[in-house]
């Protein structure tokens, strides 16, 4: 339901608050409340504001990802958005860490969809040491033949794996907070938030980038959303996926539907004004929760997955590219320079 209307002048001066980010200030936990609660009659000038911050930044470019889905099904957690899950009953395939053939051939299609980056991901608690091998295998295999960045995402880490991962040429990790600290036993007991964060910091100590990001929509407060996005902050992390839950039959979340388009954009925007010099990526949902907006998110974000997600298909790629177009924005593969 959204806000009641606000009086003109109690309403926030977007472009004000964009000014002081800009000038090195940090956004207030209260101002990034007050994004996401703001009436849905303010996104516009919520994403105005929020370009400037990501044009000074990336400019108009866009930064594209595609998702391997490397082992599928077979996990012993138990989040409850996840249609991999031990307790998920959706129909999904099922099977171990693909063949050295089946990963190449997937950075084949990463680098012809014009992606920067090729993601690597398995369905497990966290890696053993089958997968370890298949993955210190086949990355410097593929950086070889089509020059991508590599993310891997294999679960809770390590400090040993984490390094074997830098010295295989794995550029950055995916391990996503998902949600709140405050809000993590709700949606996941077989784990904790706190190993989470270790895995993160194993990866950093590690020298890697992390990849961290979550999903809204399970059920969390807007106070959830703010503190996981200063939590990423804090935690220095380089690139943000930010999900829009899809409800997937099956899944203990599957009658979850409490999102709105503007609640998703202003979610982005409010990320974004946290993280301003952060990539920050639309990730999965984004198809079924913004479906004609979506163009708009990409004033907020820098980047998108292009193609299918894990077990959920995405839009074709075509589409993706003729939106990146029609805005004015160009794809790049050029690395980005992020310091803190």
């Amino acid at each position: 339901m959204n806000s009641p209307p606000t009086h003109p002048s109690q309403r926030t001066d977007w472009n004000e608050l964009a000014e002081r980010v800009l000038a090195g200030e940090p956004i207030r936990d209260e101002e990034a409340l007050g994004i996401l609660q703001a009436d849905d009659d303010e996104v516009l000038d919520i994403l105005a504001a929020a370009f400037r911050l990501r044009r000074a930044h990336f400019g108009k470019t866009v930064q594209l990802y595609f998702l391997m889905n490397a082992k599928s099904g077979l996990c012993p957690e138990d989040c409850t958005y996840c249609s991999q899950s031990k307790i998920a009953t959706s129909e999904i395939p099922k099977y171990n860490i693909l063949s050295r053939d089946k990963l190449l051939d997937g950075a084949r299609i990463a680098h012809e969809r014009q992606s920067k980056t090729y993601c690597i991901v398995i369905s497990a608690r966290g890696p053993n040491e089958r997968e370890m091998q298949a993955v210190e295998t086949i990355v410097p295999e593929i950086k070889s033949q089509y020059d991508l960045k590599i993310c891997a995402c294999l679960g809770l880490l390590d400090a040993d794996q984490a390094q074997r991962l830098k010295a295989a040429g794995v550029d950055r990790v995916n391990h996503n907070l998902n949600t709140s600290e405050q809000h993590y036993a709700d949606i996941c007991s077989t784990h904790t938030y706190a190993d989470r964060v270790e895995t993160l910091q194993h990866v950093r100590e590690a020298g890697l980038e992390m990849c961290s990001g979550g999903i809204i929509g399970m059920g969390e407060q807007d106070t959830d959303i703010v503190n996981m996005a200063t939590e990423l902050r804090d935690l220095g992390v380089q690139s943000i996926p930010l999900n829009f839950l899809i409800p997937i039959e099956g899944t203990p979340l599957q009658s979850n539907h409490e999102l709105t388009p503007m609640k998703c954009l202003k979610a982005l925007a409010m990320f974004r004004f946290v993280n301003p010099d952060r990539e920050i990526r639309i990730a999965g949902g984004r198809e079924v929760h913004l479906g004609s907006l979506q163009p708009l998110a990409l004033y907020a974000a820098n980047s998108l997955f292009v193609g299918d997600y894990l077990t959920t298909a995405g839009q074709p790629a075509e589409e993706d590219y003729r939106m990146i177009e029609q805005l004015g924005f160009e794809v790049t593969r050029h690395e980005e320079a992020v310091t803190r």
